[in-house]
């Protein structure tokens, strides 16, 4: 872990990430409209709206699952581009997506090793020692054997995460991940991503949980319409917002 001074000091420096000018068009349809967005080292960057408003295509912009019909996209310091984007993906970037994507067919411990090993090129015993470190941050060591399928949808979510960490990657990107569960595992999956965000890892999660939002994030984005309308920190985005849509939109999803 690092402390708050370390943390601070990193979301000072460096931008992790950076989208500059944005588009995306899937056929005519204009779904990201000139998206500009930095993320500090460090930074727990959390990206909020209805559905339909942009997030999920604005992550997958930031490791090229979707390449942007225009403008430009640095990790590290270093523009992704077509040809570079998988050596600087592996490289810097894991994600963790709604339907965990876990291999069915694959004990949990194969799922965690498997990358590390053929994209890092790891000894077996040096990705079993990640895999089981890993583990342990989410609490499933007991699970190392058994198949994703005999899981419920929050271990195999929290199966998702520990192969996401396995990579060692300066980035995890979350699209949605508590979005396919059932309400009474939800809390056990954001509870190992409010563990993670003590770590100096830089994360930036689309969610529409609320309560995590305001007790992990450094910073929140308001999307609608394939535009960034608002961002601040949880303090100022929950307590004062300032634009007509992001007001409307949590008097709908926050209880008084």
């Amino acid at each position: 872990m690092v402390d708050a001074a370390a943390a601070s000091g990193a979301k000072e420096g460096m931008d992790m990430i950076k989208l500059e000018n944005i588009n995306k068009y899937f056929g005519e349809l204009h779904v990201l409209k000139d998206v500009n967005l930095e993320v500090k080292e460090g930074e727990k960057l959390v990206i909020i709206g209805p559905s339909g408003s942009g997030k999920s295509t604005t992550v997958r912009c930031m490791n090229f699952l979707e390449e942007p019909s225009g403008g430009h996209v640095y990790i590290d310091g270093e523009e992704l581009t077509h040809r570079n984007k998988t050596q600087l993906v592996r490289r810097t970037t894991s994600m963790v997506f709604q339907q965990f994507n876990l291999y069915p067919h694959m004990s949990v411990l194969k799922n965690l090793t498997l990358a590390p090993m053929k994209l890092h090129h790891k000894s077996r015993a040096e990705a079993e020692e990640l895999a089981y470190h890993y583990l342990d941050v989410v609490g499933l060591r007991e699970k190392a054997h058994v198949y994703p399928t005999t899981l419920s949808g929050g271990q195999q979510q929290r199966i998702a995460i520990a192969r996401a960490l396995c990579m060692q990657s300066k980035i995890i990107l979350f699209d949605e991940p508590t979005s396919a569960l059932d309400p009474e595992t939800i809390q056990e999956v954001l509870d190992v991503m409010i563990k993670l965000a003590k770590e100096n890892i830089t994360m930036v999660v689309v969610t529409h949980e609320m309560g995590f939002a305001r007790q992990v994030a450094d910073r929140v984005v308001f999307m609608a319409d394939g535009q960034i309308l608002e961002e601040g920190t949880p303090d100022e985005f929950f307590e004062n917002p300032q634009n007509e849509r992001l007001k409307t939109f949590l008097g709908k999803i926050i209880r008084k």
